[in-house]
């Protein structure tokens, strides 16, 4: 094996450990820590005028029995910045699937307002089409904070939509 092969295939194992470590060129790391340690974040949702049916502590869990109609929900989560971020989502339920859906967010923090646009931007395709019981956003275009904010306003949302 001469100099040059050796030289490729050295680099090629250092590409392949700093991909297995989520260091790899074009992996955003900013926003992917572990959730800080201060206290969860707030959720509060609305039902629409037509649904009357109370809060259940099932409706969080997933019981798949939810009203048609649109729901409001708030998530919060907090930042490296430290400064509390909102996820405001609004979305349509029929037969318990997600037909619309708007997501606005607070955008305090000029990195977090990159993350937020980027997540709002991509958010639809993964949740529209879909059961409000299977969805459970995980990271979209590179945020994986602002999809915090997101579950705790679906999780509001679940327990406002249980009829």
């Amino acid at each position: 094996m001469n100099r040059a092969s050796k030289s490729l295939l050295c680099a090629a194992a250092g590409l392949s450990l700093l991909s297995a470590a989520g260091c790899a060129p074009g992996e955003d790391t900013a926003d992917t820590d572990p959730a800080p340690a201060e206290s969860p974040a707030s959720s509060s949702a609305s039902s629409p005028a037509e649904s009357s049916a109370a809060s259940s502590p099932d409706a969080a869990a997933g019981s798949g029995n939810y009203a048609d109609g649109e729901y409001s929900g708030n998530g919060s989560y907090i930042p490296p910045s430290g400064t509390s971020e909102d996820v405001d989502v609004t979305l349509q339920l029929e037969n318990g699937v997600v037909t619309e859906l708007d997501v606005e967010t607070s955008q305090k923090n000029p990195t977090s307002k990159q993350y937020q646009r980027e997540f709002t931007s991509g958010v639809k395709e993964q949740v529209v089409g879909k059961s409000l019981d299977e969805l459970d956003v995980d990271k979209v275009a590179g945020s994986s904070l602002t999809s915090q904010g997101f579950n705790r306003a679906l999780d509001a949302i679940r327990s406002e939509a249980t009829s």
